[in-house]
């Protein structure tokens, strides 16, 4: 089950090339693009630093080495943020505002399927980031309504909202098909029909369906650049990570488009990257970039784990 490696490696790597830049608008990037990795930056730290992105998708990962629990899962969360659980260098450096909310329900006894925000303005790119683990338990389940209840329970302990329960669907149906051997393009299409043929069982009203109308258009590949936008809003990462995998032929410059786009840097090459890694498995993400990531042999055993737990599925 190579796969969840190259994806959660793809997550990391993409992570860790956008920290030192995270915020930086484009036009300053174009300017001095981000061509490999670098270290310090916005937040002062060493090459391979990754970010809340990595640190969630770990502790999800290393929840699934066990039973599946709601609780346990949410739990590892609050230990990243108030015991620096999974962090790069033993300490939280950044924090996305609906996550700290909802995790600071989660330290007050609010249970995980109450903790997640679900007014409109909470949909940030916060369970879209960290949810490519969940593949490895998703990947077989057959009906697409029972891969949307786990994956809408798991990103609803931070963002509960239905337009983020649902990019973190099309999210991991982009990614099902691409294990299932499809190409991108037909991933593309693909789970664009499992997003509208689910809306429609769902019965989502046509104005929340109208937030993913350039997504299941089905020609999000052909935006111009100046078109995608790289802030934190899910849709918009959502959007961008497709177009970026859709206009490019390697894990690398994948990557490198999504960190240079702006903004969210981390967060936009971090989702990037994890469909990245399954189009172009381990030995598409170049080896230095692996190598220089912060606790490299914690995150290789963690995998290993979680490929020991479901190899017999």
């Amino acid at each position: 089950m190579s796969y969840i490696r190259d994806a959660i490696l793809g997550v990391i790597v993409g992570d860790a090339l956008g920290v030192p830049v995270e915020f930086k608008p484009r036009k300053e990037l174009k300017q001095n693009p981000v061509t490999g990795m670098t270290g310090y930056g916005t937040y002062n730290q060493p090459p391979g630093t990754w970010s809340d992105d990595s640190s969630l998708t770990l502790c999800l990962a290393g929840q699934l080495t066990g039973e599946f629990s709601l609780e346990s899962i949410g739990q590892s969360f609050v230990d990243w943020l108030y015991h620096n659980h999974w962090t790069p260098h033993g300490e939280v450096f950044d924090v996305g505002n609906t996550t700290g909310a909802a995790l600071r329900n989660l330290k007050e006894g609010v249970p995980p399927d109450r903790s997640g925000l679900t007014d409109p303005d909470s949909n940030g790119n916060g369970a879209l980031m960290r949810i490519i683990p969940l593949l490895i338990k998703i990947k077989d389940e057959h009906h697409p309504l029972d891969r949307y209840e786990t994956i809408g329970k798991v990103a609803a302990i931070t963002h509960g909202h239905i337009r983020s329960r649902l990019s973190c669907f099309y999210y991991l149906e982009f990614a099902r098909y691409l294990i299932h051997n499809c190409q991108p393009d037909e991933a593309y299409q693909k789970a664009n029909q499992s997003l509208l043929q689910l809306m429609g069982k769902l019965d989502i009203h046509t104005s929340e369906q109208a937030h993913f109308c350039r997504l299941t258009g089905g020609n999000i590949d052909k935006l111009r650049e100046e078109d995608i936008e790289s802030d934190t809003y899910v849709v918009h990462t959502l959007e961008a990570s497709i177009w970026c995998i859709l206009n490019t032929r390697s894990y690398p410059e994948a990557v490198l488009k999504a960190v240079n786009l702006g903004a969210d840097t981390d967060t936009t090459a971090a989702v990037t990257g994890g469909l990245g890694g399954l189009i172009y498995k381990g030995d598409g993400i170049p080896e230095e970039w692996i190598e220089s990531i912060a606790r490299l042999d914690d995150i290789e055993i963690l995998i290993e784990q979680l490929e020991k737990r479901y190899e017999a599925r």
